[in-house]
């Protein structure tokens, strides 16, 4: 069954590596979803440290992003029916929360936050200390009166499961 085209986005955190593609990529790929995986510039060395860019290009038909597309270049696909964001890192949910699409990962994201009908699950993974920053808390509260769903201390394949709740 094809469920459309989902959104993959992850940032630089701690162990991203070893558990994007088996825990995420793989799962929504054998739910039926189309993927669409686009990563932070940050996070693009650790996957290739890890030989992990190819295994996650094989698992979709569009080209893995990190590097935005020239003005002359027509946009690589629609964009997404849904986006999951795992891990998002404390820098990345500022931004966010912000409207800031500095690289290509945070454009596609604020461009699907802004398309009706387009749910947007984002797992952030930042320590208590960043945490505690006195705007970590309005930033969650914008991303979350913005319509989307943020949640921690959740399986990464449990993510998958709140694209089908309402």
């Amino acid at each position: 069954m094809t469920r459309g085209l989902l959104g993959l986005v992850a940032s630089g955190c701690g162990g991203v590596e070893t558990w994007f593609r088996t825990e995420l990529a793989e799962p929504a790929a054998q739910r039926g979803w189309r993927l669409a995986i686009t990563l932070t510039p940050t996070v693009v060395p650790w996957f290739e440290e890890a030989d992990e860019l190819d295994k996650l290009q094989a698992l979709t038909d569009l080209e893995v992003r990190w590097h935005p597309r020239m003005p002359s270049q027509p946009k690589p696909y629609p964009t997404p029916d849904a986006f999951i964001f795992a891990p998002a890192s404390a820098n990345s949910v500022a931004k966010l929360a912000l409207g800031i699409g500095d690289n290509q990962a945070l454009t596609a994201l604020n461009e699907g936050i802004g398309v009706e009908g387009c749910k947007v699950v984002v797992m952030p993974q930042a320590s208590a200390d960043k945490r505690r920053h006195p705007m970590w808390d309005t930033h969650v509260e914008t991303l979350t009166k913005a319509g989307v769903v943020v949640v921690t201390d959740v399986a990464p394949g449990a993510l998958l499961d709140l694209l089908e709740s309402s």
